[in-house]
Formats: C-alpha cells, sequence, structure tokens
C-alpha cells in the first residue's frame, strides 16, 4: 500500500499509457497528419499531431504549424488506431482549416 501511495506522489502510476512510436505521416490537402497514439493496457486512445508547413512567404523556410490531435476513442489495435486517427483528422482539417492554429 505504501508503495503505491509513494508512486501516486512521484508519478508511477500503474497502467500509466504509454506514447507508442509515431506513424509515418499522411499527406491531406497541404496538412500533414501524424499518428502517436497513447497505448493504455492493450487499448490505443486516438491521438496525434497535425501539422503544416508555413509558406517561405508567411516565415522562415521550414518551419511547421502544430495542431495536438486528442480525442477519447479507444481502439484494440494500433493499425485500427492509426486508420481511425487520419479520417478524424481529415474531417477536422475539412471544418476547422487553419483556424486549428489560432490560439484560443
Amino acid at each position: 500500500m505504501l508503495k503505491k501511495l509513494l508512486s501516486g506522489l512521484f508519478g508511477g502510476h500503474e497502467g500509466e499509457s504509454k506514447g507508442a512510436p509515431a506513424a509515418e505521416p499522411v499527406e491531406y490537402k497541404g496538412y500533414l497528419i501524424v499518428s502517436e497514439p497513447a497505448d493504455q493496457g492493450g487499448q490505443y486512445r486516438v491521438s496525434g499531431w497535425i501539422r503544416r508547413p508555413v509558406p517561405s512567404s508567411e516565415g522562415q523556410a521550414g518551419e511547421m504549424l502544430e495542431h495536438r490531435f486528442e480525442r477519447s476513442d479507444m481502439v484494440p489495435g494500433r493499425e485500427a488506431c492509426d486508420t481511425l486517427m487520419v479520417r478524424k483528422a481529415e474531417r477536422f482539417i475539412d471544418e476547422v482549416g487553419d483556424e486549428m492554429f489560432s490560439p484560443r
């Protein structure tokens, strides 16, 4: 019990989510979608990044705009999670576009 209490205080949680390695980026309408699901005990939470290269006319060459994309969906397999991430991110891009990069 003491071990559990101390691990809770210092960050060593049982069943803690671990980030799975990022998948290869998928290009969609000039955006890059990168699935990086959180492994939570055999289930994968849909999460990752939506990135867009900044045109050289808007900023320095090579800069990227980034939006962290997190959803509550849990999927039992990594491949299915990557597929769902891309599908949800594409819909989000269609609905929101570059507004996702605006400060809130």
